[in-house]
């Protein structure tokens, strides 16, 4: 029986919430990465390297608002303790997709790379950011569900 609100993890206060006008959404400016990697127009090439770059800075604020003392994972952590795998998981997703990242810049800037490796290594990039926000909504779903009973 449920003797009090149920506080959901949108509603929780926190430091590390962001404020209006702030994005959350790496994997939105990823996929436009996904959209240019196909493109066969001229430059394409650069405007792949243009969109990087607000990806990269997405990903680096979402890591800053996940990780450490006041981050969400903490947050998340102290209300379902059980949960500590699943967060050092995205902990190290996040070093395996801030690799990706600047390995595709890496290939982007050498002209020996051809459209297909920069389209194979673009889609691995969004397929990784899509599964990284996926765990994460999992593992938020997870500490924050709630059994009201009553069905056997």
């Amino acid at each position: 029986m449920v003797t009090g609100p149920i506080q959901q993890p949108s509603a929780a206060p926190t430091p590390a919430r962001l404020t209006a006008g702030q994005r959350a959404d790496p994997l939105g400016d990823a996929r436009t990465l996904s959209r240019v990697a196909v493109d066969t127009e001229p430059y394409w090439r650069e405007r792949l390297l243009g969109r990087l770059g607000p990806v990269r800075q997405e990903f680096a604020e979402h890591v800053r608002l996940t990780e450490g003392p006041a981050g969400r994972y903490a947050e998340l952590l102290h209300h379902a303790p059980r949960l500590q795998r699943g967060v050092q998981r995205l902990v190290r997703e996040h070093a395996v997709i801030v690799a990706a990242l600047d390995g595709l810049r890496r290939a982007a800037e050498r002209p020996t790379v051809t459209a297909e490796e920069l389209r194979c290594a673009t889609e691995q990039l969004v397929s990784a950011l899509a599964r990284h926000r996926q765990r994460g909504a999992d593992l938020i779903w997870q500490a924050y569900q709630t059994d009201l009973g009553g069905e056997d």
